[in-house]
């Protein structure tokens, strides 16, 4: 069980990192357009491969999880996702997060620990 939790938690924070550097990504295009330059940006953009790399990273982790741990074990639990991103949003987008997202988070972990249990 310790070892489907690192391999789960290791999965979120490579997606949510994903995510993440998409967001950076994204924020440094400027105006979409349709043209050759504006795509060059896109993927010469290193936020844009990091989070490729990442997404790739935490697909390939997912795909272990799927073919040597049970399915309605392993699903629930990656809703620990949910608190990294809260904390990224945070502490890298320097959002405010209010207190009733972080009481939602909490309810789903509880829910979380009761299918594991």
């Amino acid at each position: 069980m310790l070892k489907l939790a690192g391999l789960i938690l290791g999965q979120s924070v490579l997606l949510v990192a994903a995510q993440a550097f998409l967001k950076l990504s994204v924020q440094s295009f400027g105006k979409f357009s349709w043209s050759l330059s504006y795509f060059k940006t896109v993927f010469t953009t290193w936020q844009f491969a990091a989070s490729g790399i990442c997404a790739l990273g935490a697909m390939l982790t997912w795909m272990y999880v799927l073919k040597n741990y049970q399915f309605s074990l392993a699903y629930p639990l990656l809703s620990v996702s949910y608190i990294i991103g809260l904390a990224a949003a945070y502490f890298i987008f320097h959002e405010p997060i209010p207190l009733t997202r972080w009481i939602g988070v909490l309810i789903i972990m509880i829910g979380v620990f009761f299918v594991v249990k």
